[in-house]
């Protein structure tokens, strides 16, 4: 059975991007080999790493033709408004920032890490 276990955000300092997930998730570090660490959810294994490029460009949310494209984004799963708007707080205070677009209504909310990755806040009931 072939099973996902990490999604790889590339950045240009691996060192903020870990603290701003750590902060925000309080995943441990599973494994850390200075420019590639990868910290992992206790519960379901599931895992975030993050590489050193030092040539890293941000990707533009929402897309742009002609700019740098995003590859891939995160979701993650908050139980109820309430949680979702704590959540975004917490982000926000740790150096995410509300991405200028929103394509939702309450219930859905995207952010930018420090690195400028667009991820998700998501009511997945």
């Amino acid at each position: 059975m072939l099973t996902l276990k990490t999604v790889i955000l590339e950045c240009p300092d691996v060192r903020r991007l870990l603290s701003f997930y750590q902060a925000l998730l309080g995943w441990p570090i599973a494994f850390d080999e200075g420019e590639f660490v990868r910290i992992e959810c206790p519960e379901t294994g599931m895992g975030i790493a993050f590489q050193l490029e030092e040539d890293y460009e941000p990707p533009v949310w929402p897309t742009e033709r002609g700019r740098q494209q995003m590859m891939a984004h995160l979701d993650f799963g908050v139980s109820d408004l309430a949680e979702l708007r704590a959540m975004a707080d917490r982000a926000l205070s740790l150096g995410a920032t509300a991405a200028p677009t929103q394509y939702s209504d309450e219930d859905w909310l995207t952010l930018l890490d420090p690195a400028g990755h667009p991820f998700c806040l998501v009511i997945w009931g």
